[in-house]
């Protein structure tokens, strides 16, 4: 049975950004986070340590109810922009291509995603949250104040996720990043749950021309528009 969603409370605006991968969304996400002074989900991130944990015990990816019920239990915890799986820093090592491609494979599970739903909505509270993913104003906040699709060309994606990973000392092929984004892109949109998609509630922004001031500059316009300011007040 899908859980319902909790009502949210009228001090907690929700800022609900989806959008494919490496398009921006998480930095920008973070940015108006910080800006407006609400609190901050990365769907990705809980998806990513999944995967990472089900490579890291054998589990075969496409193991539904084995990954549903680990993700019932596991221990993921984000203290100062680092992400933890249990006592284990895994910032690092969950945003990896191949880490990438496992997220994708587990998100696709409707029990995993069930797993993990309420504890996303658990996010939510005052003054107000700022989530992003794939399914945030879709699934998870379907009554958020403000929903926005961040997009670009897939050629800009690949192009962003390249130097990002070159910046980090990673090896690195913007064919092969191309590829695997275009590939990414089929399966998140194709797939059976929560697939990714732009509704018609929300406001498409492309960023393929723009800076990341320039991306949480339009966000931020978007927001104050909607009535959300600084510490989430309307």
């Amino acid at each position: 049975m899908v859980q319902s969603e909790r009502k949210i409370p009228k001090d907690a605006p929700v800022i609900a950004i989806d959008g494919p991968s490496a398009s921006g969304k998480g930095t920008v996400a973070m940015a108006v986070a910080l800006q407006l002074g609400l609190h901050y989900l990365d769907s990705g991130a809980i998806y990513r340590v999944i995967g990472l944990a089900a490579s890291r015990t054998g589990l075969d990816l496409d193991q539904e109810s084995a990954i549903a019920a680990m993700s019932l239990n596991i221990k993921i915890s984000f203290i100062n922009e680092r992400v933890f799986w249990a006592d284990e820093d895994v910032t690092d090592a969950i945003r990896t291509e191949p880490m990438g491609a496992a997220a994708s494979r587990v998100a696709a599970h409707p029990g995993v995603r069930q797993a993990v739903l309420q504890w996303q909505r658990d996010f939510c509270k005052s003054p107000g949250l700022v989530a992003d993913g794939r399914d945030m104003g879709s699934v998870v906040f379907p009554a958020a104040k403000l929903k926005i699709f961040l997009t670009a060309s897939v050629e800009a994606r690949a192009l962003r996720r390249y130097k990002q990973l070159k910046s980090k000392g990673l090896d690195a092929n913007i064919d092969s990043l191309l590829l695997e984004l275009t590939l990414r892109d089929q399966r998140d949109s194709e797939r059976a749950v929560a697939p990714l998609q732009r509704f018609a509630d929300a406001i498409e922004v492309d960023t393929t021309q723009l800076s990341v001031v320039e991306s949480v500059e339009k966000v931020l316009l978007l927001c104050e528009a909607a009535g959300i300011r600084s510490r989430g007040l309307s």
